[in-house]
């Protein structure tokens, strides 16, 4: 099932690649969706509002992992382009240990210190027991995570993207038993809506780990490739981190945003608790093809083809804005009924927030797209830190806004809601004006030597 992303037609092998991906994630957010649906609909609008506030936190956690598997993945992607297979299987090693330690301090610190961090964020009286009981067993799972996502990461760098979604739909499947099982007859809260999505995360990481080691040679390390050599780790570590950081700082800034939200009372925190939800449904497809793109990028990197990489430039823009402008007409055409998923039609109140909140929000979606492409772009050619620099400077400015116009009654929550396409613009023209200031005219002349390629981390 591996797919050389280095030959044939651009659009077309960005596309298949792209696909299972995108197939993948909607599975996964179709399990937190479920999660949502059914704590509105059966334990009321404050279980609701605890749990989509406590997904915020949980998200920019488990984003740390994930982020630093990203990171990790381009670089599989580069080695496998450039067919250096000792290289490949040293990298992966490596970074199987660094980042499974990492894991283990987080899980570690986040269970100790789960009480002050729900202080911190402000979490009412209504809604903070809740959210400790669901996100304890959330954050027993991230070893789950972690295992998941490590080897999704290999496997899609070598151009394998349907194993992963294969396990994931199996998950999915899974959870939505779980949850009703969990909910309905045991009478479990919204802790049995977390242990549900601990479970099934859990069968699908064992599955993946399993398969990779029984079905793909190129993750069956020697000794010789074990040693822990502290140069390339530091090499690893500084690219994959960069990654991690910029996931982190895009889940922070929206993270502070739900600190704020909360402080607009329960009837803003469920109607941003559903928004989101539908949020993350809708312009996920257009994120994973940015993650595809960015293994486009990295293989075609790997084996020196600026050709393709400024060919996928132009194919996945296009992609891109026509697939946000359409999810965009879609989502502010059928607001209203997509919040009756989530929450009573008599809440009225809940129900209007989240209606503005996607009329102005939903409307924009072609400025998230074209900021994952650019996030997949500069982690895909070897500059992560334009993605970190992009990430603050959106979220920066959201978050500016937000916590200076908010507060006063002429904007009110009404200067959430719009701070957020404003921060995607600000980043989107910076992005776009590096690449073709500093980026494209290197790949127009073919500036590309294979000394470039960081070989040796």
């Amino acid at each position: 099932m591996q797919r050389d992303l280095t030959q044939g037609s651009i659009t077309r092998v960005m596309l298949l690649f792209a696909v299972p991906m995108v197939l993948g994630n909607l599975l996964q957010q179709l399990y937190n969706v479920v999660d949502t649906l059914i704590v509105g609909q059966y334990l009321g609008s404050t279980a609701l509002a605890a749990v989509g506030s406590s997904f915020t936190l949980m998200t920019f956690l488990q984003y740390i992992i994930i982020g630093l598997c990203m990171g990790c993945g381009a670089l599989f992607s580069m080695r496998y382009g450039a067919r250096d297979e000792e290289e490949l299987k040293r990298t992966v090693f490596l970074s199987f240990v660094f980042i499974a330690a990492v894991t283990v301090v987080l899980n570690v610190l986040v269970l100790v210190f789960l009480d002050p961090i729900l202080v911190l964020m402000q979490f009412n009286a209504d809604t903070i027991g809740l959210a400790r009981e669901y996100l304890f067993a959330i954050f027993c799972g991230l070893a789950f995570t972690f295992l998941y996502n490590f080897f999704a990461a290999f496997l899609r760098s070598i151009g394998n993207s349907v194993v992963p979604l294969v396990f994931l739909a199996i998950s999915a499947g899974l959870n939505i038993v779980l949850d009703l099982v969990f909910i309905l007859p045991l009478d479990m809260g919204v802790a049995g809506a977390a242990w549900a999505t601990t479970l099934s995360q859990g069968v699908s990481a064992v599955c993946i780990t399993v398969y990779g080691f029984w079905k793909t040679p190129l993750l069956r390390v020697a000794r010789r490739h074990m040693a822990l050599d502290w140069k390339r780790m530091g090499g690893i570590v500084q690219y994959s981190l960069l990654t991690c950081v910029q996931q982190s700082v895009m889940n922070f800034g929206i993270l502070m945003i739900q600190g704020l939200v909360n402080t607009f009372g329960t009837a803003v925190m469920a109607a941003f608790a559903a928004a989101v939800k539908i949020d993350a449904f809708a312009y996920r497809p257009v994120q994973d093809f940015g993650d595809a793109f960015s293994t486009f990028l990295s293989q075609n990197y790997g084996a020196a083809r600026p050709d393709r990489i400024r060919g996928g430039v132009r194919s996945a823009v296009r992609t891109a804005v026509i697939f946000s402008l359409v999810i965009s007409a879609a989502v502010v055409i059928f607001a209203r009924p997509l919040l009756y998923l989530f929450i009573d039609p008599a809440e009225t109140e809940i129900i209007a927030i989240g209606v503005q909140y996607l009329h102005i929000e939903g409307a924009c979606y072609v400025g998230i797209g074209c900021l994952f492409l650019l996030y997949g772009l500069y982690r895909g050619i070897a500059r992560p830190a334009m993605s970190v620099v992009l990430t603050v400077l959106s979220l920066g400015t959201r978050v500016a806004l937000s916590y200076a116009l908010a507060p006063l009654p002429a904007f009110g929550v009404v200067a959430i809601w719009w701070s957020i396409p404003i921060g995607w613009a600000l980043a989107d023209a910076v992005g776009f004006l590096y690449y073709w200031f500093k980026v494209r005219p290197g790949l127009l002349a073919g500036e590309r030597a294979a000394g470039e390629l960081p070989r040796k981390t």
